[in-house]
């Protein structure tokens, strides 16, 4: 998947929590994600606001923010782990296993949350 279609597919399962997101998809979103909340703050930061969160990074962060848990979700599901695994990333020690879980290689039998990603 690329990162265009990463982006399209994100958006349009936005609220899907169920079944398994390859790691290019969870990747290129992630990307995405983060490219477009510094345009926001740059662009906070070109209207006047010095302090970094400003309307625009705020807006960009709510547009991202359901679609980041939804393939969070899923790749973790790639995985065969639960999606309420994301929750260890508040206890901030918890990251590191979250990225190592992310960047790793999905099954490739089918698992409790479906058959494998078939990349086009």
């Amino acid at each position: 998947m690329n990162f265009t279609q990463s982006i399209a597919y994100c958006f349009s399962n936005y609220v899907n929590f169920n079944g398994r997101a390859s790691r290019s998809e969870c990747w290129w979103f992630f990307l995405f994600s983060f490219i477009l909340q510094f345009i926001g703050t740059v662009w906070d930061a070109a209207m006047g606001d010095t302090s970094g969160n400003g309307v625009m990074y705020w807006i960009s962060y709510a547009v991202v923010f359901l679609p980041s848990i939804a393939v969070g979700a899923r790749r973790l599901h790639d995985v065969d782990k639960s999606g309420w695994w994301q929750l260890i990333a508040f206890t901030l020690i918890g990251i590191i296993p979250l990225i190592i879980w992310m960047a790793s290689e999905g099954s490739k039998k089918k698992n409790t949350h479906g058959k494998p990603i078939k990349i086009k």
